[in-house]
């Protein structure tokens, strides 16, 4: 693999790949970097290779025109190349997109440099873009040297041992399993007599299982990646349950005061359907009360038989898990008989959620709520509308708007029960 770095700041990379793994692999001709001096590409006076961006701005652009020109010397003929930009708009980099890589034969990399590079750039050479993380620094040469070094270690002749590659962290999809040495106790602290036992088979199953536990807590979305047996997925299933939080969300179906088609404001009719896949969702993700709100008695006379009938009556025995699902609804005439019962229960008022189909200004995102959810500080009321949807009045008093659910497509006309089970998974998922 022939790796050249573009850059306006070469000696950047002379200690960085001089140590370890990368400076052997060098050596070894496992691999080969060139680290190209972009200014001597300038045809400007002092090797100049920024501008002002034009539409004014902040700060300077990468020109394009010193850029073309080194990459159309390096750029070897006959060779399988691809020209990379580090870029915060890039495409996140991780393990798999590294192991991709390594099907080069040549990788230049530019790494960027003050505001940005000028887009035609992008569009004329670039291959791919990447980013190594949502975080700022001051150039690409950071990321540079975390993805030469992070590609050269899946490359032939570059790691002694094969068998260390395998086993790393995220190699597999898993974090790695914690590791111990000399000496046994330290400052009271032991190293699990397991792994002195010398029962490999039971070394290996602990070693497994505790990488599955450490993703499952650091980084639950790489699990995705990972091939797990029966008894291991068995082992993660116990391990949501056991570290389940103990969250403070309750959720209400609004029926009143809700929207027509004409704008009006008016009570809608209870469905049993909307109460069977609520509750089930709302159970799935650790809710804690599903309020049905809805002013009419009949109406609330009709869901509280639906209600008893899989609590009380023959509905129980039929089917356990639907039991458990109802078991979480409280019926109420009004949102804020809800909300004073909430109250009763955690000391405090719920903030109040809500959710709109419609755009408007201060909405808040989902990870910032999930955030606020997961600080465990005070309870969270999401109320869902019905009909036509929550009232404006309803709405203004919220203390938190989400933002629209939506898709590539124009159509924006979720169920409720659709839009409930996204926005709770998008709020209170383990991330697997």
């Amino acid at each position: 693999m022939k790796f050249d770095i573009v850059t306006i700041f070469p000696g950047f990379f002379d200690s960085v790949f001089s140590f370890g793994v990368i400076s052997r692999a060098v050596k070894n001709k496992a691999v080969e970097i060139n680290v190209h001096d972009l200014r001597t590409y300038s045809a400007e006076k002092h090797g100049k290779t920024d501008d002002t961006p034009y539409g004014g701005g902040s700060g300077m652009l990468m020109t394009p025109g010193p850029i073309g020109n080194a990459i159309g010397r390096i750029r070897e003929k006959g060779f399988r190349s691809a020209v990379i930009l580090t870029t915060p708009k890039g495409e996140e980099f991780d393990d798999r997109k590294a192991q991709e890589l390594c099907g080069f034969e040549q990788l230049i990399i530019l790494c960027g440099r003050y505001e940005g590079v000028d887009d035609r750039v992008s569009e004329l050479y670039v291959d791919m873009k990447i980013s190594t993380g949502k975080y700022i620094n001051s150039g690409g040469e950071y990321a540079c040297s975390l993805i030469v070094d992070a590609v050269s270690r899946y490359l032939p002749g570059v790691l002694g041992n094969t068998e260390s590659l395998s086993s790393e962290s995220l190699t597999n999809g898993l974090l790695e399993y914690p590791q111990y040495t000399k000496p046994r106790t330290y400052r009271g602290k032991k190293v699990p007599e397991l792994l002195l036992s010398g029962d490999h088979e039971k070394i290996r199953k602990w070693r497994r299982q505790e990488s599955i536990k450490s993703t499952f807590i650091h980084n639950p979305a790489s699990l995705d990646d990972a091939q797990l047996s029966k008894e291991e997925d068995a082992f993660l299933k116990e391990l949501k349950v056991g570290n389940s939080p103990d969250f403070r969300v309750y959720i209400a179906l609004v029926h009143y005061p809700a929207y027509n088609n004409r704008l009006e404001v008016i009570s809608t009719a209870f469905k049993s359907i909307d109460a069977h896949d609520i509750s089930r969702d709302a159970t799935t993700y650790g809710v804690k009360k599903f309020y049905l709100i809805n002013p009419v008695e009949e109406q609330r006379r009709l869901a509280g038989r639906l209600v008893d009938h899989w609590i009380e009556g023959e509905g129980r025995s039929f089917n356990e898990t639907k039991s458990k699902a109802f078991g979480i609804i409280t019926i109420m005439s009004t949102i804020e008989e809800a909300v004073e019962q909430i109250e009763e229960i955690e000391g405090k008022k719920p903030k109040i959620v809500v959710t709109d189909a419609r755009f408007s200004d201060d909405m808040t995102g989902y990870r910032v709520l999930r955030e606020k959810i997961f600080e465990n500080t005070e309870p969270f009321l999401i109320l869902f509308g019905t009909g036509w949807g929550l009232t404006l009045e309803t709405i203004k008093a919220a203390d938190y708007v989400l933002k629209p659910i939506s898709g590539y497509s124009e159509f924006n006309h979720l169920s409720v029960r659709s839009a409930a089970a996204i926005v709770l998974d998008r709020l209170l998922s383990c991330g697997v």
